[in-house]
């Protein structure tokens, strides 16, 4: 099993999690549920807080500590697993500051949350309202794409994005998917969302990123300084938003993510909204090119969401942000977890391997049997 460098969905992680879910049956861990709910969830101030004994969050401190060798002998650079706001498990530099790849786009999605709830961002414009074009022009059946197209993955435009690591060529004729009816992963979509954010709101997406994220957060390892956009503006004028953090500010937002959006006694993103953007809109099966249908992940507002019938207990209305050589935020709220892994880029991670730290962390939870 393999994954591309984008992160397009792949098959084969349900074996995996079985065949890890029985190896480590032998550290004795019985399978209990956790709370549904993440109301007595501890915020990280300063730093993350440790739990010194893991049997007193449900975990085999045994099962955890044998993760360890899993993740030396993969190229994972940086790990950090939190449950109920304090860190579980943690391998390799996680204050490393490098890329995010495509979690950029799932960020993105967050904040366009406040800016919707108040109106300042009509999800229903069309491109065509917005006065957006492209290189090659773009046809009039595009135009009518609207920004909840982009942010979805459905526009129907397939246009050259500015920068490589999507499904663009496997796309279908340009002009022949009527806007909103067709998903494909496509930075097009990803980048022209960046834009129509930018135009709409008046403020560049890194301001945006540390006004409404880092510092809401406190983000330990922020640099707004070393943001910058890039692509080839000669193939398409919306450039990539690439983003760059540590492994212990990403698990901020992942757990920002599993809260509802509250920090504190802040709400950071609006009512819902969290919820909203980690929501089913293309399904399993409807997902696209065809060899994606039918796996575990559906998509939501560049979210990808564990979807479908075969997906193990553990991972029911989980989702994560997935990005290439090995960048993910991934929550899993029946385990009131979130585990952000890094690798940089000098190295990739496949998804199978990181799948390997998730199921590993999954059977580490023991319950009252710890």
């Amino acid at each position: 099993m393999m994954i591309d460098r984008h992160g397009s969905r792949v098959k084969g992680c349900i074996v995996l999690a079985a065949l890890v879910l029985a190896l480590l049956a032998g550290f004795g861990c019985a399978r209990a549920p956790v709370a549904e709910s993440a109301a007595d969830a501890v915020y990280p101030g300063a730093s993350w807080e440790r739990i010194a004994d893991p049997a007193e969050a449900g975990f085999s401190a045994e099962a955890l500590d044998a993760i360890h060798p899993y993740v030396e002998g993969i190229n994972t650079s940086a790990v950090l697993a939190v449950v109920g706001g304090r860190v579980v498990f943690e391998h390799g530099p996680v204050d490393s500051l490098s890329y995010l790849a495509s979690v950029r786009k799932s960020i993105l999605a967050m904040l366009y949350g406040n800016y919707v709830a108040d109106g300042t961002i009509d999800l229903e414009l069309t491109l065509e309202d917005l006065g957006m074009d492209d290189v090659q022009g773009l046809l009039p059946i595009e135009k009518r794409a609207r920004v909840l197209d982009l942010v979805t993955a459905r526009s129907g435009v397939y246009h050259p994005a500015s920068n490589a690591g999507d499904n663009l060529a496997d796309a279908p004729p340009r002009g022949s998917q009527e806007p909103g009816t067709y998903y494909l992963y496509s930075n097009w979509d990803f980048n022209a969302a960046g834009a129509a954010f930018e135009q709409l709101t008046g403020r560049n997406i890194y301001d945006a990123l540390e006004t409404d994220l880092a510092l809401p957060l406190g983000f330990e390892d922020w640099d707004r300084s070393i943001h910058r956009k890039s692509g080839d503006a000669a193939r398409s004028r919306n450039l990539a938003y690439h983003m760059v953090l540590s492994t212990r500010d990403m698990a901020r937002i992942g757990h920002l993510m599993l809260l509802g959006g509250v920090w504190g006694e802040e709400r950071v993103l609006p009512q819902g909204w969290a919820e909203r953007i980690t929501s089913i809109v293309t399904p399993s099966e409807e997902m696209n090119p065809e060899g994606l249908r039918g796996g575990e992940f559906g998509y939501g507002y560049m979210w990808w969401v564990w979807d479908g019938p075969s997906v193990p207990e553990e991972f029911e209305g989980a989702y994560t942000g997935r990005g290439a050589y090995g960048q993910f935020i991934t929550v899993i709220p029946s385990l009131d977890m979130v585990v952000a892994h890094k690798t940089v880029p000098d190295a990739q991670t496949p998804w199978d391997d990181y799948m390997g730290i998730l199921t590993r962390l999954a059977a580490a939870h023991c319950g009252a049997d710890c």
